[in-house]
């Protein structure tokens, strides 16, 4: 019996995307090489915190399952490889789980089947990676089966935009193929928006990070020019984001997190550096944002010492550890290297985050936070989960950092 569609990767991208679709009145079905994730979604506990228990439950009640068994492929009218592509040990592109989905989809693919990739990677990865290992049985993409791809655009925590109301970029490797994605994603998607190729479409996605990368990169640059100056880069940012023409507020911060924002501009130079090209301003962007967490940890130590304690003495306590407010993501959290800078200079270092998974690499949490205040000799402001009361922290503790700077009072020393 066929489905509508079997989605490879049931995480953050993949369990919404079959929400979503199977809303609309889709058939889907998961794959996931993990038995943890086919358990908890068997048992209708929820493991992306942007699909509820309820919610999942409800893509129970309609038939979703997700199993480990790779022979469900072979029932479905359209695949989407929904598989993380983060970095290796050398800090470059990391394409394993994309080519092992890609290898157990070859395995069982049929004639008809459209897939898809939204893992997001450099321009020709659906060509010249994914297509032929597909192929590797002898069905030729466009001819025997539809090849496409469409970026991922899923912002974890996001209230106001999902799977739906976001406009969902397709492509093919031929016309057709191209046509067959757009009229499965505009089955549950409300605008659709077409490239020209999967160059294009694999481009843009990685534009669209990149773009946000060097933008927090100015203000981080800035940011620390203004500790220079003694201007107040808050009040800076305030007036300028006053102008309703030509000028898009972005904020500084400790670092660049998550699974795109440190990610994707990599893959763009990867790419960039096997062509011969230079984008010298992604590069010095990344110079800029890889600098941040030594910048907060000057002034962590420069707040310190004038207040007459050394850091190799100090007990610091980090606040948020997540990479973004409010979802317990911690993938390439700048509070990781924060962290790991102060332990290296000698700071007794302890965390707490509401929300955050745990992290065995910074050691157990604070178990107490009020105590943990009262006992820290300065406290830093990572990530401002709205968990977080901020004006009772900072006038709890004996000194408070904020690096987000979205806590009031006069007694705040700010990035």
């Amino acid at each position: 019996m066929s489905v509508d569609l079997v989605v490879v990767g049931i995480g953050y991208v993949g369990l919404p995307l079959a929400e979503a679709a199977g809303a609309a009145g889709l058939s889907v079905l998961g794959y996931d090489i993990s038995p943890f994730v086919a358990a908890e979604v068997a048992a209708g506990r929820s493991h992306v915190p942007d699909v509820s228990a309820s919610r999942l439950r409800a893509m129970r009640a309609r038939g979703f399952t997700v199993t480990t068994d790779p022979g469900v492929l072979g029932r479905a009218e359209t695949i989407v490889l929904c598989v993380p592509t983060g970095l290796n040990s050398d800090g470059g592109p990391d394409l394993a789980a994309v080519r092992a989905a890609a290898e157990t989809v070859a395995e069982h693919l049929r004639p008809g089947t459209l897939v898809v990739l939204e893992s997001t990677s450099f321009p020709g990865t659906t060509d010249e990676i994914v297509r032929p290992i597909l192929e590797k049985h002898g069905l030729a993409a466009g001819v025997d089966f539809s090849l496409a791809y469409s970026p991922e655009r899923v912002d974890p925590g996001n209230p106001r935009f999902g799977i739906r109301n976001t406009p969902k970029v397709v492509s093919g490797h031929t016309p057709s193929c191209a046509q067959r994605c757009t009229d499965f994603y505009g089955r549950f998607v409300d605008t659709v928006v077409v490239a020209r190729g999967t160059r294009e479409a694999e481009m843009a996605k990685l534009l669209e990070n990149t773009y946000r990368y060097v933008n927090i990169a100015l203000v981080n640059e800035i940011a620390i020019f203004c500790d220079q100056l003694d201007v107040d880069i808050w009040d800076v940012l305030h007036c300028a984001a006053t102008k309703p023409f030509g000028f898009m507020p972005f904020t500084p911060g400790p670092g660049v997190g998550g699974h795109c924002i440190p990610v994707d501009p990599k893959y763009l130079l990867d790419k960039a550096e096997r062509e011969g090209a230079k984008l010298g301003i992604v590069r010095a962007a990344r110079s800029v944002d890889d600098r941040m967490p030594d910048h907060v940890v000057e002034r962590v130590t420069r707040l310190l010492a004038e207040n007459g304690k050394p850091l190799r003495e100090a007990k610091v306590l980090l606040l948020g550890v997540a990479y973004k407010p409010d979802v317990p993501d911690t993938r390439e959290s700048s509070a990781i290297r924060v962290a790991v800078r102060l332990h290296a200079l000698g700071a007794d270092v302890s965390y707490h985050d509401p929300v955050a998974v745990a992290m065995p690499e910074l050691g157990p949490p604070a178990d107490d936070l009020d105590t943990a205040l009262r006992t820290a000799d300065v406290t830093v402001l990572l990530v401002p989960h709205r968990a977080y009361h901020l004006g009772r922290l900072a006038s709890t503790a004996r000194l408070f950092f904020d690096t987000t700077g979205q806590v009031p009072g006069e007694e705040v020393v700010r990035l």
